[in-house]
């Protein structure tokens, strides 16, 4: 599920931490944890629940993530098989860590979802463990869910294995890294192999008709003791690192479908009024799309770093709003078993650090026939607690764009700007949305007293940039 997670280089400003603070207040988001359950964490990192595992501390896995992450929830090891290959991909095993019915687990239940802030997240479990303890860390042994999946030669499944094991990293590497030794030709095969299968799975992709959204990540940058917003375009890495989770989540959903109990991750198809209007847009926005082009090929031919195709691959995510959880127990498999924009069915399972539902997940997987009682009985009221984190998260990514933006905008009230006129409403075609050339940011328009030009350049006055109340406003200049 793609989103405009917003970072921040160097020490922002007091007014945006200020404002940041008092969205957390509003939302109710918590400061710390709660002493138990902090005495919970200590003793868990100390002494994880007791499995039988496989020890696979032998191959040497390798972790991709953003520099400063420390919550690291998956590491892979990827190999040749004869004339296909392996793809071995260890999830942090939150379960060895966090007890059914403790004070971990509730505090779990009732943040159901990690927080990311651009100044600080808000973790699911206590640093402790997730960035400590069940982090899967470089050079520290650790306790993991191992997928094994055999793919052949056209990268499509052959073989799938899960279970309990120990695994130990050997690498921890960040997007630009692993693309500069990709392309320069001085990665070692478990990390080469990432374009080799990322590629041949994303072909998959598109013969299955899936959509994987390259949407361009807002980022803060300190210059010259001032700030600038811009956006940053996904490398082929991210893209190819993607497919090896979505290869697990499907190979998850696929085995929870043959058992008969399961929690999917589903999207129903688009409403036709809905790709209606992204034609719309598309004309709007000077994107030739002819009627003859599938949705999905013509995602897969726009460059996001280009600003009218960012814009456009921004307004594709609405159709991703329906998204949800789906239970199903017993064999009785629901309507809808398919997520649209995978084009297969798919779950959520391998970022169990951060979300809630993949620890269940892992569970059905692990015991397909035999869940735990602890699973069963929490399946259920899964669908909403995650509907609930999910709504907070997303009210979180929009509410903190909007604040960044008044922050760095607020000295230049009055300023001009260049930009494209987006949207504008059908009802007001004096109002509407214009993206600036720069800085990277999406604003309100109103103001005027003609119909805005949709998809045209227009030169437009900050009018308002107030981080209290998080309005950015612009006018036709």
């Amino acid at each position: 599920m793609p989103s405009r997670r917003i970072r921040v280089t160097g020490t922002p400003e007091a007014p945006l931490r200020a404002a940041l603070t008092a969205l957390r207040t509003e939302l109710g988001v918590p400061e710390t944890f709660r002493p138990e359950v902090l005495a919970e964490a200590e003793r868990a990192a100390k002494a994880p629940a007791p499995a039988e595992r496989e020890d696979t501390t032998d191959i040497p896995f390798l972790t991709i993530d953003p520099p400063t992450s420390m919550d690291l929830d998956q590491a892979m090891h990827l190999s040749r098989r004869g004339t296909g290959f392996r793809v071995r991909y260890a999830i942090a095993d939150v379960a060895a860590f966090v007890a059914p019915g403790g004070a971990l687990d509730a505090e779990a239940h009732r943040r159901v979802t990690t927080l990311y802030f651009p100044d600080e997240k808000t973790p699911l479990h206590p640093p402790l463990l997730s960035e400590g303890a069940a982090s899967l860390l470089p050079d520290t042994t650790r306790p993991a869910v191992l997928w094994t999946i055999d793919l052949d030669a056209d990268g499509r499944t052959v073989a799938v294995d899960v279970r309990r094991a120990l695994v130990r990293s050997r690498a921890k590497l960040d997007y630009a890294t692993a693309q500069r030794l990709i392309d320069a030709g001085t990665a070692e095969e478990p990390l080469a192999l990432l374009k080799d299968i990322g590629e041949a799975r994303e072909r998959l992709e598109v013969e299955r008709g899936g959509i994987s959204l390259n949407v361009p990540e807002q980022e803060i940058v300190e210059h010259d003791h001032t700030y600038e917003l811009a956006y940053r375009a996904p490398l082929p890495a991210d893209g190819w690192n993607a497919q090896i989770s979505l290869l697990t989540g499907m190979a998850a959903a696929d085995l929870m479908l043959k058992h008969g109990t399961g929690v999917l991750r589903t999207l129903p198809a688009a409403p036709d009024g809905a790709v209606g209007r992204l034609h719309r847009t598309a004309h709007a926005l000077h994107i030739d799309w002819p009627h003859h082009v599938s949705y999905a090929q013509l995602i897969r031919s726009l460059d996001p770093h280009l600003p009218h195709h960012a814009a456009f691959l921004q307004e594709c995510t609405t159709l991703l709003r329906g998204a949800g959880y789906t239970v199903f127990r017993d064999g009785n498999l629901p309507a809808v078993t398919t997520h649209a924009a995978v084009a297969a069915p798919y779950t959520h399972c391998t970022a169990p650090l951060r979300r809630l539902v993949d620890r269940y997940a892992a569970e059905l997987c692990l015991a397909p026939d035999a869940p735990p009682a602890w699973v069963l009985a929490g399946l259920d009221a899964l669908p909403k607690q995650m509907a609930d984190g999910t709504r907070l998260a997303g009210t979180v990514e929009r509410e903190c764009v909007d604040i960044v933006e008044a922050a760095l905008l607020k000295d230049r009230v009055g300023d001009l700007f260049d930009g494209y006129v987006v949207d504008v409403e059908e009802r007001q075609p004096t109002v509407g949305k214009v993206q600036l050339d720069t800085p990277a940011v999406v604003a309100r328009l109103e103001g005027g007293t003609t119909p805005l030009p949709l998809g045209e350049r227009l030169r437009v006055r900050l009018t308002q940039a107030d981080p209290g109340t998080s309005k950015v406003r612009f006018a036709p200049a």
